[in-house]
């Protein structure tokens, strides 16, 4: 038997490497010493099993299901089902099972990390008729933690694939709850009463903030990463009841599969909530995705200011069209009303004689026609405010009390009105439709294509640097919330992966030449790019403006990347992304987040903003190491940080703890 073979079949027999007639044998080390897992593979009747050392995974070739068994934990994966492969063929949509394929092969599959079955899949038809598709997939044990690496190859000629749902989801009623990173976070068990659904179900939107959702059961937890997330989402459903389905869904880019599409599937004894998020903190750390504040403060030693800092959020103008859905008929009024840049520069300077020595200034509304009208092309200031001579003197007011002076801007939002609109810079759709709507307040707009966008920033801030306005940071819109774009146009074609690359230029260019750089939500592939966001709260029905929570809102993200980025809170009642009954206040606390601070504050609201301040003045550089439920109202809870400090809050009662005091 050839080495070849022996290695081939997994088998551990003794060998030599020689060199020349008189060389001497070399013992090689034995598997486990050169790190290759000590997995083995073998098909018993028509199953096959792939057996580690702690996990055992089974696949019927027939359903493709698979189950993973962890000691006398049992993870069962559906098998596959009508739809789970829809395809493109001369025009037409088809639904397929991915287990229809005519011609199976299963074959060991071994790389020297990683060992499990290669299945190989062709014979598709559709009416008779074949259709030229080969699909690959690859499940394997990797070592040292024997995670399951599910991986799947399409190779696509005139038969393109669509849209792909493998490996299956859990099996409904299986889990005791399932744990989605939607918004902030969400615990939803099994018999949850209402229904719930996802805002949206493609990664990086407000339905998966992070590209990973994890289930319960028992003492038990299993956790799903979406290793290649940009074309990856999930499909989810819970009605009222339950039980709660969701499994991985990989979606076309332009129009074909393209390229591999990964989930790694990571299976924790004893473990629930806190350590499905701690084990994708890890994944991030070694992926090199996490980027924490210590590091971007020496990069960027502004970003120091920002910690224990209030965020005042404050406008200029507001200019509302008639096209938009936001104008007022019976009140023309209120669709045209500004406030000098002047006036916010006195209202700060009369917040620094009451003692607040920093903050982080968040301008709205200060470009030529005020908020979200206009863009991509936002100058002059507002003449009506003060132009540039008033942002001049507003910026400087701010840099001579010590406050961080940003501006909100937007380059996604493509207005018809705009000086430099052409309807060929916009989006094309995979329809060959360009998007096209009138929701915000500027009214007639498109979506500007991603490639075009680093461009916009470059022309329109190298103009206020020349001007001499001393912006010390910017705020670029709906960026780290909207999942990324495609276009269709051959002129500016782009894919998925490469809008978020195309988003991060815009991040960078502004860190580089401006200073602070923030965004609406973090989502986590530009955790990397942000210094903060705008708030990064909880799901709500009807909406995140207001509602009852879906599901129980727990605090994923932080306990990923709470020593990563600044979130602001709302402190407000029901407040966005608060649910209708907490006290947003309360929420921030137990976050240890920064504190919203009106420009005109009663004396009460100051004072909490001071505490909320020096909670994280001394915690934003602490990583979020803890969060429990202290009864099973859910609404008394607590966080812990890596320093020891504890955070108790009473949703109910209104109270809150901390040991020791701030």
């Amino acid at each position: 038997m050839s080495h070849r073979i022996a290695r081939w079949l997994g088998c551990l027999v003794p060998c030599a490497v020689l060199s020349g007639a008189n060389a001497a044998a070399v013992e090689l080390p034995r598997q486990t010493e050169w790190g290759r897992p000590d997995v083995t593979v073998q098909q018993d009747n028509d199953h096959w099993t792939i057996q580690g050392q702690k996990h055992t995974v089974s696949v019927d070739p027939n359903t493709l299901a698979i189950t993973i068994r962890d000691g006398d934990i049992v993870w069962p994966l559906e098998g596959s089902e009508l739809g789970d492969l829809r395809v493109e063929h001369q025009g037409q949509t088809i639904p397929l099972r991915l287990a229809d394929a005519a011609e199976r092969q299963i074959t060991p599959y071994r790389t020297g990390f990683m060992t499990g079955i290669k299945t190989s899949l062709n014979g598709y038809t559709h009416n008779g008729k074949p259709l030229d598709l080969h699909i690959q997939l690859f499940l394997c044990l990797q070592a040292p933690d024997e995670d399951l690496l599910c991986e799947l190859v399409a190779a696509e000629a005139e038969t393109v694939v669509k849209e792909c749902r493998w490996p299956g989801a859990l099996q409904p009623g299986r889990a005791d709850a399932s744990v989605v990173p939607f918004m902030q976070g969400m615990l939803l068990p099994r018999k949850w009463p209402r229904r719930v659904w996802l805002y949206d179900t493609l990664s990086y939107g407000r339905g998966l903030y992070m590209p990973w959702w994890g289930y319960q059961q028992a003492n038990s937890a299993a956790l799903v990463i979406l290793e290649t997330p940009a074309d990856g989402g999930c499909h989810f459903s819970h009605p009222a009841g339950g039980p709660t389905r969701i499994g991985p869904r990989w979606v076309h880019s332009l129009g074909r599969l393209s390229y591999p599409r990964r989930a790694r599937l990571c299976f924790i004894r004893r473990g629930d909530y806190v350590d499905l998020a701690k084990r994708y903190r890890r994944h991030v750390r070694e992926t090199g995705q996490f980027v924490s504040l210590k590091e971007k403060i020496a990069r960027n030693p502004l970003v120091a200011d920002l910690v224990g800092a209030p965020v005042i959020h404050t406008d200029i103008l507001v200019h509302i069209q008639p096209e938009s859905s936001y104008y007022h008929r019976d009140d023309p009024s209120k669709n045209h009303h500004y406030v000098t840049f002047a006036r916010r520069a006195e209202q700060l300077r009369a917040l620094a004689k009451r003692g607040l020595t920093r903050a982080y200034v968040h301008l709205d509304g200060w470009g030529f026609r005020g908020y979200d009208n206009l863009h991509p092309d936002i100058l002059p200031p507002s003449r009506e405010a003060g132009g540039w001579e008033g942002l001049d003197q507003l910026a400087r007011t701010c840099e001579q009390l010590g406050y961080v002076f940003a501006l909100h801007d937007q380059y996604r939002d493509y207005y018809l009105d705009a000086q430099s609109y052409e309807q060929r810079h916009a989006v094309l759709l995979e329809n060959g439709q360009r998007p096209s709507g009138s929701t915000w307040y500027g009214g007639r707009q498109s979506i500007l294509c991603p490639r075009l966008a680093p461009g916009h920033v470059t022309k329109n801030y190298r103009s206020l640097l020349d001007h001499g306005i001393r912006i010390r940071g910017a705020y670029l819109d709906v960026f780290a919330v909207v999942p990324p774009d495609e276009c269709y146009d051959p002129e500016h074609p782009v894919t998925r992966r490469q809008c978020l690359e195309y988003r991060g230029d815009c991040f960078d260019y502004i860190r580089c030449q401006v200073g602070v750089v923030s965004s609406e939500e973090p989502a986590d592939w530009a955790i990397g790019h942000l210094d903060l966001v705008h708030h990064g709260p909880f799901a709500l029905d009807p909406n995140p403006g207001h509602g009852q929570a879906l599901g129980i809102p727990i605090p994923l993200f932080s306990l990923v990347y709470h020593d990563a980025i600044l979130i602001p809170w709302s402190l407000g009642r029901g407040a966005w992304g608060i649910p209708e009954k907490d006290s947003g206040y309360l929420h921030g606390l137990a976050h240890a987040g920064l504190p919203y601070l009106s420009i005109e504050p009663s004396n009460e609201e100051l004072e909490r903003v001071r505490l909320m301040c020096r909670l994280n003045q001394r915690l934003a550089l602490q990583e979020m190491t803890g969060h429990r439920f202290l009864d099973d109202t859910y609404r008394r809870q607590q966080t812990v940080f890596a320093d020891g400090t504890t955070v108790t809050i009473d949703l109910d009662r209104d109270t809150f703890g901390i040991d020791p005091e701030p």
